[in-house]
């Protein structure tokens, strides 16, 4: 072992040896070609300092050619070399330095430099240190998280104007759509020029109006009286080019930040209702793409409506199977909702996946197995929570129904468990999937920004509200509130959800009360079964964002919903203890809510989404639950990134807190066009905290 990492050393005190001839020798031809410049322009000039005439430098031009082919010439100045020799003492002292500067900071300041590093590696360590963006082809500007420099100090003004001038500058036109490191080295040269830049004058000007170019060319309110055609007419163009621009839209810097995993949502048709994959070939080339731009996986619903469609308990996982080879053989990863709804009457629902056959002719039979509400319409969107322990299913409950799936799952699937592929397992807890009431249902009449009606009526809640009220002692209150308005009402329009109305009084409390505890008891149950069916894999459960009528006392939205969240409650901590209680992270599907106050239809709604979504955050923050999130609306502009940015990644939480994984809805012919992949490719950079040029698209 010693007798290799002499052999090392010795290799590298060899190389730094001949690293160190070079320079010299770079040094003794530095000093040729000056002496043959010095030469040159004495020989122009003449002996009396007056240019001569065309045919003397004809003449002059020839003889030093002579002079310089001469072997031994004069004009190579040949270094003694005791000076040589004290070049190379110097050299080997400076290199000394370096080393002992760079295991210093290997050894104490935690910097990631190789062995034979050089002091531009040493610079570009302590510039992002010291908070700036230093990028692989030596370009350096602030971080927008910086801020401004002292005005005091000189340097750090230059700094501060020249950071500033490159920080504002986007690519022309011509450049769009070339590759970044191109475009930083224009945006890079094309700042110098327009401020700093100082042509060398040739060797053979002499002359005062040498020194006025330079000078005419420095600075931004200097004149420029004579110039070098060329050189004026280049800078021209640039300075047009540049100033012509139109402003950067300002936008935080998130490069150094945590990096939050990126899923894209498959279309919900992805598989068909024979549970067979729809066009495989097209969707393996979409998934190469996403992979490409280091997307890290894809949501897929496995639809309750598809796998036991036919039969109790006979299940087709084909279509499922095809694609997670796929998706594995990319090396992406899977996140999976196991969806208990039907699909179809939601907005953004583009296909029709009904809940399963067998399921439908019971409820022919037994409509009671179904959401109801006060005028007795059914809602087939989901399964009634009032059947989860009700044995109306074939002999078995909803509740058992759920897990049967859920276990056949884990069965079929269980490599891709082990091998890490399915990275969280969603379980759909209502409509949608998301834990709430399906209280505004378009096919009913809901219309934004009604307030939805309570669905409490069919006979298995009933009988749970009847058992409460006696309980309770007032039997009497075994009755759903009569005077909450309908679907599209708005809560003043009404007696129970207008200001000091019945929803605050003794029954609305504890119908209040009742009506929610029922969802948490559904979620809890849920989730204790799915707990035990993905052991060992991270389970996640999915909350709405309704955010109108959130500046109101009574919160009427969210109350026919389930979440018994007034002015003076909390309705989101006792849901968040219950996922903690199962380890299920939280996802709250608005990442982009908090950002859309100014819409004038959530002015006239009294909505608040950057109330509700720090709301939501707090209870999750407070019980120390995982939050993941996905947008809400279809996004493909950098203002609405920049919005899902700014929520997953708060920049004044003071304990760092951020979302684990963000999921784009979804996948879609639009998104793959080439505008808009591009944004989403440098979305994706943000999210994984990689620096990102400005380039205008």
């Amino acid at each position: 072992m010693s007798a290799d990492m002499q052999k090392l050393i010795g290799a590298n005190e060899e190389d730094d040896e001949e690293e160190i001839e070079m320079d010299v020798k770079e040094e003794d031809n530095e000093d040729h070609e000056n002496g043959q410049k010095h030469i040159a322009a004495q020989m122009m000039l003449g002996a009396d300092g007056v240019m001569p005439s065309t045919s003397h430098q004809f003449q002059i031009q020839q003889q030093l050619q002579e002079q310089v082919s001469t072997p031994g010439g004069g004009a190579r100045r040949s270094r003694p070399l005791e000076e040589k020799e004290r070049t190379k003492l110097r050299e080997r002292h400076r290199r000394a330095i370096t080393a002992r500067i760079l295991a210093g900071l290997r050894k104490h300041g935690n910097y990631n430099l190789r062995v034979r590093a050089d002091i531009n590696d040493v610079i570009a360590a302590l510039a992002r240190e010291a908070g700036w963006v230093v990028l692989p082809d030596g370009t350096t500007f602030p971080s927008r998280s910086q801020g401004s420099r002292p005005a005091g100090d000189s340097s750090a003004g230059l700094t501060s104007s020249s950071s500033q001038m490159l920080s504002q500058q986007v690519p022309p036109t011509s450049l769009q759509g070339v590759s970044s490191g191109y475009c930083a080295s224009v945006e890079y040269n094309a700042c110098h020029m327009k401020g700093v830049f100082m042509p060398t004058p040739a060797p053979y000007d002499l002359s005062s109006s040498g020194h006025s170019q330079s000078s005419g060319m420095v600075g931004n309110g200097g004149e420029q009286t004579e110039s070098l055609p060329l050189i004026a007419g280049s800078m021209e163009v640039i300075n047009e080019q540049i100033i012509g621009l139109p402003p950067k839209l300002p936008e935080r810097d998130f490069a150094g930040t945590p990096y939050v995993p990126v899923y894209v949502m498959l279309p919900l048709g992805v598989v068909n209702m024979k549970c067979e994959l729809v066009d495989p070939d097209g969707l393996l080339k979409q998934l190469r793409v996403l992979k490409s731009i280091n997307v890290d996986g894809v949501m897929i619903d496995c639809w309750w409506g598809i796998v036991e469609a036919d039969a109790p308990q006979e299940y087709n996982w084909n279509g499922y199977r095809r694609l997670f080879q796929m998706v594995h053989e990319l090396k992406l990863k899977l996140q999976v909702v196991m969806s208990f709804h039907e699909c179809g009457g939601n907005v953004g629902d583009d296909v029709c996946i009904p809940l399963p056959h067998w399921v439908a002719e019971i409820g022919r039979s037994n409509p009671d197995i179904f959401f109801t509400d006060r005028e007795g319409r059914r809602n087939t969107e989901c399964l009634s929570w009032g059947i989860d322990k009700e044995r109306v299913l074939r002999g078995r409950t909803a509740v058992e129904v759920y897990f049967d799936f859920m276990r056949s799952f884990r069965v079929e699937f269980n490599e891709f468990f082990e091998d890490g592929i399915i990275s969280m397992v969603e379980v759909g807890l209502g409509p949608c999937g998301e834990l709430r009431y399906p209280s505004c249902p378009v096919k009913h009449g809901w219309r934004y920004p009604g307030i939805g009606e309570f669905q409490c009526y069919d006979q298995y809640m009933l009988k749970s509200l009847m058992k409460a009220a006696e309980m309770r002692g007032h039997s009497f209150w075994a009755r759903g509130p009569d005077n909450a308005g309908s679907y599209s009402s708005h809560p003043h329009e009404t007696g129970f959800f207008c200001d000091e109305g019945d929803y605050d009084g003794y029954y609305g409390r504890f119908f209040l009360n009742w009506y929610s505890q029922l969802l948490i008891n559904h979620g809890d149950l849920v989730l204790s079964l799915a707990k035990l069916a993905f052991e060992g894999s991270c389970i996640a459960a999915k909350l709405p964002g309704i955010h109108w009528w959130y500046k109101t006392s009574s919160h009427a939205a969210e109350l026919t919903a389930g979440f018994y969240n007034p002015c003076n409650r909390d309705g989101y901590i006792a849901i968040a203890a219950m996922l903690h209680k199962h380890g299920a992270a939280l996802n709250f599907a608005r990442a982009e809510l908090q950002f859309l106050e100014q819409r004038e239809d959530l002015q006239e709604a009294l909505a608040n989404p950057q109330g509700l979504v720090w709301q939501v955050l707090n209870a999750a923050w407070e019980t120390c639950i995982t939050v993941v999130s996905e947008n809400a609306f279809v996004c493909h502009d950098r203002v609405g990134y920049n919005k899902i940015l700014e929520n997953v990644k708060p920049v004044n939480d003071p304990d760092g807190r951020h979302f684990s994984s963000f999921t784009y809805l979804r996948l879609t012919p639009l998104l793959m066009e080439r505008q808009n992949f591009m944004e989403f490719e440098r979305f994706v950079k943000r999210m994984h905290g990689e620096a990102v040029l400005y380039l205008q698209v």
